[in-house]
């Protein structure tokens, strides 16, 4: 529709352009013999017939509006072209359109005047010229487009329609691709056209976004099949206990029973809490506070309760613009992991690195593959060796230590200390 339209206003524009660029011409023509014939009154040379184009008429009419000398082709020469009133007020290189007829012309004409001579004795010169060329001209032009219009439009609407149309084929090549994946037809890619374009470009871009929200659901599926996993040990404990103690006699030990399903309620709520932080991790929604603190002070009070654990104070105070909390939750997830797996020592120290601060934890115990460390800071991720299940971790401790690390723009690694194993902690100072 646009493009018609678009084409409509050409032709008109060019009707409308053509018609006034041929009155200008044959309105500078006449100027250009009213000019000629002036130059012959300033000489005084004018004559009585006066030598113009076969097209043109031109009469010298004086102030008393008498001929004073006409061209050859006039067809009247006593009577002037214009009457008084016409010729009243009308101004040099203005039009006066009249009828062909009284001149001698088909259709329509037109007169143009141009004052010549000495003030007191004033010539006029008008020049007539016959303007039925011009409007035969826009007539041929109008009804050619009135023809060839339907003819060009009908040509471009199916030139568009095939180029649309095989321009758009890959388009709706990923919209059925797009409809198969959602009725589950079809795996989750979209077809790739053969073109590099615009469109080849989309679709590896919108198969590069399935091919991350795949992974993000099934990391989504594996998270909540994990966690529901080590959500029914605590459970399944505490109703088999329970079951237990419902057919137990009346002298049993009920503190003792108690404090087994205190253990794994505790277990179960520092399930559910790891679970929480995680997921507030990856919402990004993060309510701590942040505050100076002494790195050295908060590992310090983090190593007191975990007796036996070595540790090498700074000797100087080490300040640290941080979340208290976060911090102390990776030094004791760090410990806990340490002391789980030690043989028999257990080392924690705090130095400053340059422009970051270390805090450094290390075991003596069977340590991690080099393989493996970087897989172990996954979420629920336990190693068949010495460092799995049956110490009672949930595989979450490594996964939260770096994600409150990452919050504090630091990272975590993990290293060998010959024997066992070396974390270190680097965190960037204020």
């Amino acid at each position: 529709m646009a493009v018609v339209l678009g084409l409509s206003a050409g032709g008109v524009l060019l009707i409308v352009v053509l018609g006034y660029a041929q009155v200008r011409a044959e309105h500078s023509e006449a100027m250009a013999t009213a000019r000629g014939v002036a130059a012959l009154i300033d000489r005084n040379s004018l004559p009585r017939l006066i030598a113009v184009a076969p097209n043109v008429q031109v009469q010298v009419i004086d102030e008393d509006n008498k001929v004073a000398a006409v061209s050859a082709t006039a067809r009247d020469q006593l009577v002037p072209m214009l009457t008084p009133e016409q010729l009243d007020g009308l101004a040099d290189g203005h039009e006066v359109p009249i009828a062909g007829y009284l001149i001698g012309y088909e259709g329509t004409a037109s007169v143009v005047q141009l004052t010549a001579g000495p003030p007191t004795a004033p010539l006029r010169i008008l020049v007539a010229r016959s303007t039925e060329e011009i409007a035969q001209s826009v007539h041929v032009l109008r009804i050619t487009l009135l023809i060839l219009y339907p003819l060009l439009a009908a040509l471009l609407a199916a030139v568009l329609w095939r180029v649309l149309g095989a321009a758009l084929r890959p388009v709706d090549a990923l919209r059925a691709g797009a409809e198969e994946i959602t009725d589950g037809t079809r795996a989750g890619r979209l077809p790739v056209p053969d073109s590099h374009d615009e469109v080849h470009r989309l679709a590896v871009t919108l198969n590069d976004m399935l091919h991350r929200l795949d992974a993000a659901r099934a990391r989504q599926r594996a998270f909540v099949a994990d966690a529901a996993h080590e959500l029914r040990s605590p459970l399944t404990n505490m109703r088999t206990e329970l079951e237990v103690a419902q057919h137990l006699p009346d002298d049993t030990d009920w503190p003792a029973l108690t404090d087994d399903l205190l253990a794994d309620v505790q277990r179960l709520s520092r399930l559910v809490d790891d679970l929480l932080l995680l997921a507030r991790s990856d919402e990004g929604v993060i309510t701590a506070r942040v505050e100076e603190i002494d790195l050295g002070q908060l590992v310090g009070e983090a190593v007191q309760r975990y007796p036996g654990v070595e540790f090498d104070e700074p000797g100087k105070p080490l300040p640290l613009l941080a979340e208290p909390d976060a911090l102390a939750r990776v030094v004791t997830n760090l410990l806990d992991n340490a002391c789980r797996h030690r043989r028999e020592t257990v080392a924690v120290a705090v130095a400053e690195d340059g422009s970051d601060l270390l805090v450094v934890v290390t075991d003596d115990g069977p340590g991690i593959p080099e393989e493996d460390r970087q897989r172990v800071f996954q979420r629920f991720t336990r190693l068949d060796d010495a460092r799995a299940r049956d110490a009672g971790g949930s595989g979450l401790g490594l996964a939260i230590v770096r994600e409150l690390v990452r919050r504090h723009r630091g990272a975590v690694t993990l290293g060998d200390a010959h024997p066992g194993l070396r974390v270190e902690v680097r965190l960037p100072k204020p």
